[in-house]
């Protein structure tokens, strides 16, 4: 289907009033040191990048901590750097203090050295290099998994009790994308004391994941992934069903931040981003039937990386009275970065402050339709 790539004038004007309200809104820097639970620098101490955006005044003030997915570091994905696209200045204008925090390999957070090699992607990555950075495929230097998800979660752990101390809170919320899912909500699980509410944008569920690691770890396999920007285009327009579903300009902001997170691979040919091999286990439909925490789950009704179905399974699944399924039209797994946006952005808003969307506490919800 046809995208229009510009912006309409009500979407355009809507972003202007949003992007007056978040004029006041600081971002401020903090890096966490965390002694490494990944497999690759065991031991050794990471820095974990935070950026905090606030809106200046009254000092109590709910904490929200964004966990990214798969590929893209948290500051590109909550905080596009274009007016009325960052979902943390959204909520940090509504009365939240929001952070968002790199795990290991991700964006400004310490990378594991195999990271800085080519020759530690696959072989079919390795092509798109060559004869520009590399003169032919090499083999890995290291060839295995660079993180886990335990080494997530003792990350998140660590930049959790780092706000908790630093605002004076007891618990704070969470938001997460895709893979951020099992980061954030399986945390949730091991660390209930210190969460609130969730928000779980196309969560990558699997009900029947393996409730144990592997039994040796590290696991081979690459140390890393890279996508350059036409593997970025080329997936997201994979996903497009309706008409201006996202803009050129948004594209473009998402983009250049991505090498900006990124200066490493940003020198290697026409720019990638970088993003470690991660092992997961654990949040299946044991772990979640025993959550307890209200949770707002949004499936993006074009989303081909999670696929409906997978999020309709953790609805059921999840033992949490409170619980909304919102099906938002017009969107795909990127669906913070495209035209219904506002929408996703608006029942965050709602869950974190009231614990309903629209009066509804537990149920299915359609929006953007």
């Amino acid at each position: 289907m046809r995208k229009q790539l510009s912006i309409s004038a009500s979407l355009f004007a809507l972003s202007l009033s949003v992007a007056s309200a978040q004029t006041s809104v600081l971002s401020i820097d903090h890096y966490v040191p965390n002694v490494s639970k990944a497999p690759v620098m065991a031991g050794e101490t990471a820095q974990i990048y935070v950026r905090e955006r606030v809106s200046p005044g009254q000092d109590a003030k709910p904490v929200v901590l964004f966990v990214h997915g798969a590929g893209t570091p948290a500051e590109v994905a909550f905080d596009v750097p274009l007016a009325g696209y960052s979902w943390m200045a959204h909520l940090a204008s509504a009365g939240f203090d929001t952070f968002a925090m790199d795990t290991t390999g991700y964006g400004r957070s310490t990378r594991p050295y195999p990271m800085n090699d080519i020759c530690n992607l696959s072989e079919a990555q390795q092509q798109d290099f060559i004869p520009g950075v590399i003169a032919h495929t090499c083999p890995p230097t290291y060839a295995f998994a660079t993180t886990t998800i335990e080494s997530d979660w003792d990350d998140i752990d660590a930049v959790v009790d780092y706000v908790r101390k630093l605002r004076g809170v007891d618990k704070v919320h969470l938001v997460a994308w895709s893979l951020g899912g099992p980061r954030a909500a399986g945390y949730t699980a091991l660390h209930p004391e210190k969460v609130d509410r969730l928000v779980l944008l196309a969560p990558a569920y699997g009900r029947t994941r393996s409730s144990t690691p592997p039994e040796s770890l590290p696991l081979a396999g690459v140390a890393f992934n890279k996508q350059s920007a036409s593997d970025f285009v080329a997936n997201w327009d994979r996903q497009v069903g309706c008409e201006n579903q996202y803009a050129q300009p948004v594209k473009n902001a998402v983009w250049g931040a991505m090498l900006d997170s990124d200066p490493v691979g940003a020198t290697w040919g026409t720019g990638v981003r970088r993003a470690p091999a991660t092992t997961v286990w654990g949040w299946n439909a044991e772990v979640v039937a025993k959550t307890r925490h209200p949770m707002l789950l949004v499936s993006p009704v074009h989303d081909k990386q999670v696929p409906a179905a997978r999020v309709r399974e953790l609805y059921e699944d999840l033992g949490a009275e409170q619980k909304v399924l919102l099906d938002l039209g017009c969107s795909s797994h990127n669906a913070m970065w495209e035209i219904n946006h506002e929408l996703l952005f608006d029942a965050s808003l709602q869950w974190l402050r009231d614990g309903a969307v629209d009066g509804v506490t537990n149920g299915e919800l359609q929006k953007g339709y």
